[in-house]
């Protein structure tokens, strides 16, 4: 984690520096948005109810499943961090010709009652199997072996171009595969994938969330995420690397489902997935009426806040912070609630709104941590929502 030097008034009217800590991608890059604490879970695990299991399946067995399409691969959230390049597929293939044994799988069993598994860990290895051995399966390109470290007599060569007794090595080798069964309850399962590295690294919240839930949620956030109006807004500075910008349009999804009134379970996580499973249960005139309620604030806030939209500023400071979640979510579902001329008002008066947020960031200490850590607390989501209606109130009414 790196750290930018921020600096803004307190309330003494002194400059006094500030650390807004960056999210940073795979490749150590920010991503355009602020850290945030993320929040364990508050009750213990039964052991009892983990159900986990140990599976032995050979290559052969797994393309079956993907052929069949009862094993989610759901790679988008691995394309988005980078495929892998030819040369490291490559050398995956030769290992496995090599009997070199693989990395361990991790999957869990479909919510529904059907036989889907869903690949959490172990998506890029499976990919790059499959490329190699039925690529129309995935809908992908055929791999070709390319600087292999060893084989070289196969340089060049697809999986039709070895030797039989090499394809038949290939698809009877076994994988270690740990499957969580259905039944395992989902936060304890949520918080197992938590813990894995895929690829080197953790999987966030939101992939995790794309993984474990399919539906025509993750079109939409999709969808939003790449909305001209949402990238106007941002200044197109949040990275989809690791799905903050999907993150950001189901926090508002949520609370737009969900007065913060009525928020009361301070798992934040959980209710952010109740959220995507209650999109995949829209009909098409919701959705259509959700997403008008999306980029009508989105572009109000735009038009509001310029260049600063979803920023903390304070007084003084004409540097661009990164984008905050939490802002993001309360000032966008605070726009969405909001009636046409009331946003014609406010958007008209859009330096006394920003001059008020920033007042309230350097005066009100209660605020300012309501945006910056644990931000899933109950308290907390209640502040920074009832302060910036306030705001909104207090301008459209001036």
């Amino acid at each position: 984690m790196t750290t930018e030097e921020l600096s803004g008034h307190g309330g003494t009217g002194e400059m006094e520096p500030r650390e807004i800590a960056v999210e940073l991608d795979i490749d150590g890059r920010s991503v355009g948005v602020e850290r945030e604490d993320t929040e364990a879970i508050r009750e213990p695990f039964d052991p009892e109810k983990i159900d986990v299991v140990t599976r032995n399946p050979t290559v052969d067995l797994l393309l079956s499943r993907v052929k069949r399409n009862v094993l989610d691969l759901q790679p988008e959230f691995q394309r988005l961090a980078g495929i892998w390049s030819p040369r490291r597929q490559s050398r995956l293939i030769e290992s496995m010709l090599l009997r070199i044994p693989l990395p361990t799988f991790y999957a869990a069993e479909s919510i529904s009652a059907d036989d889907r598994w869903v690949i959490v860990d172990g998506v890029q290895r499976l990919t790059t199997i499959a490329r190699f051995v039925t690529p129309d399966s995935i809908g992908m390109g055929r791999l070709v072996l390319t600087d292999l470290e060893y084989l070289k007599d196969y340089e060049g060569k697809g999986f039709d171009g070895l030797p039989g007794r090499l394809q038949t090595r290939l698809l009877e080798t076994e994988v270690v595969l740990h499957l969580i069964r259905r039944g395992t309850p989902e936060e304890v399962m949520f918080n197992i994938f938590a813990r894995i590295n895929t690829g080197g690294r953790p999987l966030t919240p939101q992939e995790l969330r794309h993984a474990l839930i399919p539906g025509r949620a993750r079109e939409l956030l999709r969808d939003l995420a790449q909305s001209p109006e949402y990238q106007d807004a941002t200044l197109r500075s949040v990275s989809p690397a690791r799905m903050n910008d999907r993150e950001m349009v189901l926090r508002f999804i949520a609370f737009r489902f969900t007065e913060p009134a009525d928020y009361v379970r301070g798992d934040f996580d959980g209710f952010l997935r109740d959220a995507m499973r209650r999109v995949n249960r829209l009909d098409q005139d919701q959705v259509r009426r959700l997403r008008q309620d999306f980029i009508r604030a989105v572009g109000a806030a735009r038009q509001i806040f310029g260049e600063y939209a979803f920023r903390k500023r304070y007084p003084g400071d004409s540097r661009r912070n990164p984008i905050n979640k939490a802002l993001f979510e309360t000032v966008s579902v605070n726009l969405a609630r909001r009636s046409e001329s009331e946003l014609r008002v406010l958007c008209g008066r859009g330096e006394l709104v920003q001059e008020k947020l920033s007042k309230l960031l350097s005066e009100s200490v209660e605020f300012e941590g309501s945006i910056s850590a644990g931000t899933g607390d109950i308290a907390k989501v209640r502040t920074r929502f009832e302060e910036i209606d306030k705001i909104f109130k207090d301008v459209a009414n001036a």
